[in-house]
């Protein structure tokens, strides 16, 4: 049941009835514009918090199908040495043989030093690591030769 004693009817001839200024409560200017309005203005802080990439222009793409190299340098080749089982060779002259290509690596680098003979089974390898093992006393069987 309505009462005549709500606070509308208090605030009749108030012009602005509990509002302030002249124009406040009204329309769309109180809540700052319609939709996304404001955004590279008043709304400056709800963008940073919540929508940060909605002005983000993003025209560089990176290439496609790039195919990036699996690589090992002689370093680690030595600690793979180290690891592989004696029992593998038949005799004790023979080199232990280290099958890179198996393992997943696609290139031989030469960072480190070298001083066991190895027999290195590996697609693509550069020369200083060729050079260094060659020097060891072992050889190296590539794709390329």
């Amino acid at each position: 049941m309505t009462h005549k004693l709500r606070k509308t009817r208090k605030r009749r001839g108030s012009r602005t009835q509990g509002y302030g200024r002249v124009g406040q409560h009204r329309k769309g200017g109180s809540r700052g514009g319609k939709g996304k309005a404001g955004m590279h203005k008043h709304r400056w802080s709800y963008v940073l918090a919540y929508e940060p990439d909605y002005f983000k222009k993003d025209r560089f793409k990176p290439p496609r199908g790039q195919i990036r190299k699996n690589i090992i340098n002689l370093k680690e080749l030595v600690e793979i040495a180290a690891s592989v089982s004696p029992r593998s060779r038949k005799t004790k002259k023979e080199r232990t043989a280290v099958d890179l290509r198996g393992m997943g690596f696609d290139k031989l680098l030469g960072e480190g030093t070298i001083t066991v003979p190895l027999t290195v089974h590996v697609p693509s390898c550069s020369e200083s690591a060729l050079r260094k093992i060659q020097e060891a006393g072992g050889e190296v069987v590539t794709e390329e030769s």
